[in-house]
């Protein structure tokens, strides 16, 4: 009798083993993480016990958000410029003749997600226009055998061109270099933590390749602006580099700019899920720029408002932003920026619009 009770616990163990590799097999990390956290143990103090927060969601599908886009809900693919053009849509570079210098940081509480780094975008000194971004960061940092322990580098190369002054092409390489030195909410379970090889040290490499990003620019009227973009179109499968596609609509003036932005998701989650943005900003006096902005979720089920705040001078600026659920998983993201506008400096001889 027990030599069969055994048999049949080693046979029910095999098949939810084989269910979590098939769902790892189609790309969807985070469905694998959500069956299998029902057995987790209720110590664990690893934010992704629970299946309230989706894996992709906590590491914020591997997005980086400067100020601006954040505190405008992450819509700014069709008016973002500068600076955050490289994240986003690299053709914006385009848009207007700059020469920016960024530094950036952003802290989650909840998840344990913080990263920080740099990014720089000359579309001045040459018709072509250029952006280098380098972010690092970690993710859900703690006891190995709870946690995931992720770190990671994000090294971004954007290039612009103006095709005619109505229309802008761009793109962008990036490599990522993701290690993870936990098992996750299972413990010593290589499927929940989704380790694929390994890293050294202890840690494991889950993802060391490059994949690239494409977009276009549109000047429809004097204060229209149209933009679309696809993010990690190599097509890895999975949520650490997940393939997307989306656009925007916005209306710009020099001082006013409200955008309405859609993204399809591809492979983060086991079928496509959708993200709807919107966001407005005012520049108030020439020096104070006010952001607000909206966020849905369709694949973490969640609702989150932002806002943002800043001091602009011709030379430099300061910003914070802060984006908050009011549906879904509970996080809150603090953003803080600080950029030098290197064409006031005298040393390019330039800085007009184009």
């Amino acid at each position: 009798m027990l030599r069969t009770c055994r048999s049949s616990l080693v046979r029910a163990r095999r098949r939810v083993a084989s269910t979590v590799r098939r769902a790892l097999g189609t790309g969807c990390f985070a469905a694998a993480l959500i069956a299998s956290t029902a057995s987790a143990q209720e110590a664990s103090t690893s934010p992704y016990a629970s299946a309230e927060t989706p894996v992709p969601f906590g590491y914020g599908y591997g997005e980086f958000e400067t100020t601006r886009s954040a505190a405008m809900g992450g819509a700014l693919r069709a008016a973002g410029n500068g600076t955050t053009a490289p994240f986003l849509n690299p053709a914006g570079m385009a848009l207007s003749k700059v020469y920016h210098l960024e530094a950036y940081g952003q802290g989650s509480p909840e998840t344990e997600r913080h990263a920080y780094g740099g990014v720089i975008v000359d579309s001045l000194t040459s018709r072509l226009a250029g952006g280098l971004a380098v972010s690092g960061g970690f993710l859900d940092a703690g006891d190995p055998a709870t946690s995931l322990d992720r770190s990671w580098i994000d090294v971004r190369l954007a290039l612009a061109y103006p095709i005619v002054d109505e229309l802008s092409l761009g793109l962008g390489g990036r490599f990522l270099k993701l290690t993870e030195g936990g098992y996750g909410p299972l413990g010593d379970s290589r499927v929940s933590g989704g380790l694929k090889s390994d890293g050294g040290e202890g840690r494991s490499a889950m993802q060391n390749l490059p994949t690239f990003d494409a977009g276009l620019a549109i000047r429809a009227g004097e204060i229209v602006r149209i933009g679309a973009s696809g993010q990690n179109l190599t097509f890895q499968g999975d949520g650490l580099l997940p393939a997307t596609v989306g656009g925007g609509i916005a209306v710009a003036t020099d001082n006013f700019t409200i955008e309405v932005d859609g993204v399809a998701d591809l492979t983060s989650y086991v079928d496509p899920t959708a993200r709807v943005m919107a966001g407005g900003e005012l520049l108030v006096a020439d020096a104070l720029p006010l952001r607000l902005g909206y966020r849905f979720d369709q694949g973490a089920s969640s609702h989150a408002i932002s806002g943002g705040l800043g001091y602009l001078t011709r030379e430099f600026m300061i910003e914070a932003s802060v984006r908050r659920t009011i549906a879904g998983p509970e996080a809150t993201t603090i953003f803080l920026g600080a950029g030098y506008f290197l064409e006031s400096s005298g040393l390019t001889g330039r800085g007009e619009e184009l």
